[in-house]
C-alpha cells in the first residue's frame, strides 16, 4: 500500500470513531476540500466540518470498502459505501430516523505526508431521497 491509500484509511478510521482533531491533524497547510457541488473550499477547517456535519447527523456512520486503488505514491482513491441512521439535523433537514445507504468515492493527494487535496463523489439527490424529503425524477427509459 502506499502512504496515500495508508493516509486514506486512516482518516476514515478517524471519521468513524468521530477523532475530529485526529483528522485535522492528517490536514496540510495548504489543505483544499471539494465536495459533489464542485465549489473548492480551503483550510482544514473546511475539511473537518464537512466531517463533523455528517458524524452529527448520522452518529453510526460508517464506511464499506468497495475498492480502494493506489494511484501512485501521492494518490488514492477509495469507493466506499456509506451507511447509517439519520438522528440529527443534516443541513437543514431535520432528523427522520430512516438509515442511509449511499455509494461514495474519496479521491486523496498527499504532500509532506498529509492530505493536500481532498475531492468527494456522491449523489445528493439520491441521499435526500433515502431520507424522504425528496422525489427522485421519473425514468425516461432512455
Amino acid at each position: 500500500m502506499s502512504e496515500a491509500t495508508d493516509l486514506q484509511r486512516r482518516m476514515f478510521e478517524l471519521i468513524r470513531n468521530h477523532d475530529l482533531e485526529g483528522l485535522r491533524a492528517l490536514c496540510h497547510s495548504d489543505y483544499t476540500y471539494v465536495g459533489p457541488d464542485g465549489e473548492q473550499k480551503s483550510g482544514a477547517d473546511e475539511g473537518v466540518r464537512v466531517a463533523e456535519t455528517y458524524v452529527t447527523a448520522f452518529p453510526d456512520l460508517d464506511f464499506e470498502i468497495v475498492a480502494s486503488h493506489d494511484c501512485g505514491a501521492a494518490t488514492a482513491v477509495m469507493e466506499m459505501t456509506v451507511s447509517g441512521t439519520h438522528q440529527q439535523e443534516l443541513e437543514g433537514v431535520p432528523a427522520t430516523g430512516k438509515r442511509i445507504r449511499e455509494p461514495y468515492c474519496n479521491v486523496i493527494e498527499v504532500r509532506d505526508g498529509k492530505v493536500y487535496r481532498e475531492r468527494d463523489y456522491f449523489d445528493n439527490l439520491h441521499l435526500m431521497h433515502q431520507l424522504g424529503v425528496t422525489r427522485m425524477p421519473e425514468s425516461t427509459g432512455a
